[in-house]
């Protein structure tokens, strides 16, 4: 979850939320799950030829119908995600409906896959950015990530092509096992291509589809809480900013909240997802049966009126959690929440001690220089 836009613990009472709930302005799309890279902490992906994948997502047609009902909902912003979206041989097709649509779009790709015509579709109707994921600056680093042989070349050729056309790349980053001893020159490559925006991300969350031998590999790539924090620390930007909204990501008065609401972050607020496979999800991450609603037997507007307040509304009877993350000041600083607990426990309000032990490393880097009675 992003802390420093996190709503505070001590907020608004859940009748006042739902009177000024706005529409939806943004959504995202997920084209596929399948994808050409075998990426080791993936959530998502399948294979580029999975059959079984491919099969289960959405037409041309229903996503010309789903976007039409998110137009008239209000949504301005679509982006455009997988898998890898360019996997499909109509992305093009699906890219210019959704820009007749009247909306903005962006695109999440790897870059691999970018050939001239891509170049061209986007210079004719440029996104509002295509974002690329940097896994590595040398070929062993990027290659030990995507586990796919020529997968460094690929992308390289394609950031090229998209740098050298004047389209708008912005870069991010993982930082994971394979990749740390390589972050500092993975973020100097990419804050000298995008000089406004680079982001990097420690939280690799566990599949979607439960798959326990991929979410071993997932686990085996995540960082020590200490390394997240020793990584954050070390990039002066994001240190600065963490420390900046110190306020807004350590609450103590939380400590006499006892909160039982176990979504805090309002998913569905102003954005939604519709996944590959139909399924509108309030948020990215969130795939518990309760919480999803299949576009292909409704519509958009069902789902943001019917299921997005059934989310808002759930509570917890769970007296570990109201003592534990309901009444925790570093709430804002940690990895959970209750999609990502879900996917680690199959419970909404499981406890997951990485995470707790996450958010206590980080505040300790927030909080240096002040005492832990000033907390």
């Amino acid at each position: 979850m992003s802390a420093v836009d996190e709503i505070p613990i001590v907020a608004l009472s859940l009748w006042d939320i739902m009177r000024r709930k706005r529409m939806p302005i943004s959504f995202e799309l997920e084209l596929t799950a399948r994808c050409n890279n075998d990426c080791a902490h993936c959530y998502i992906n399948r294979p580029a030829g999975d059959k079984d994948a491919q099969s289960a997502e959405l037409s041309v047609d229903e996503i010309e119908r789903i976007a039409g009902e998110a137009v008239e909902l209000g949504a301005l912003w679509c982006l455009v995600t997988g898998g890898e979206p360019l996997l499909r041989d109509d992305f093009e097709e699906i890219y210019l409906l959704l820009r007749r649509k009247g909306l903005v779009v962006s695109v999440f790709t790897n870059a691999c896959l970018i050939r001239e015509r891509h170049v061209k579709l986007f210079q004719h109707y440029p996104p509002r950015n295509v974002e690329v994921t940097v896994y590595g600056i040398t070929r062993e680093t990027y290659e030990a990530v995507s586990r796919k042989p020529g997968s460094y070349d690929a992308f390289r050729r394609g950031l090229a092509l998209l740098e050298e056309a004047g389209i708008k790349v912005r870069l991010k980053a993982m930082a994971m096992r394979s990749n740390v001893h390589e972050l500092d020159q993975i973020a100097a490559f990419c804050r000298s291509r995008t000089k406004d925006y680079f982001r990097f991300d420690p939280q690799l969350h566990l599949r979607y589809d439960g798959d326990e031998e991929r979410n071993r590999s997932i686990r085996a790539q995540r960082l020590t809480p200490e390394e997240i924090a020793r990584v954050e620390g070390s990039d002066e930007e994001r240190c600065t900013s963490l420390r900046e909204h110190r306020d807004k990501l350590i609450i103590p008065e939380a400590r006499d909240v006892r909160s039982r609401r176990l979504f805090r972050c309002l998913p569905g607020r102003d954005n939604f997802t519709v996944g590959y496979d139909g399924f509108f999800r309030p948020c990215s991450s969130l795939h518990h049966p309760d919480c999803v609603y299949d576009l292909r037997r409704g519509t958009v507007r069902e789902a943001w009126h019917e299921l997005v307040p059934r989310v808002w509304e759930m509570t917890t009877e769970k007296e570990e959690y109201v003592e534990g993350c309901g009444a925790c000041p570093y709430f804002n600083l940690c990895l959970w929440c209750p999609a990502h607990s879900y996917l680690e426990t199959g419970e909404l309000d499981g406890d997951v001690s990485y995470f707790c032990s996450v958010a206590k490393a980080r505040a300790e880097l927030v909080s240096a220089g002040e005492t832990e009675a000033e907390l």
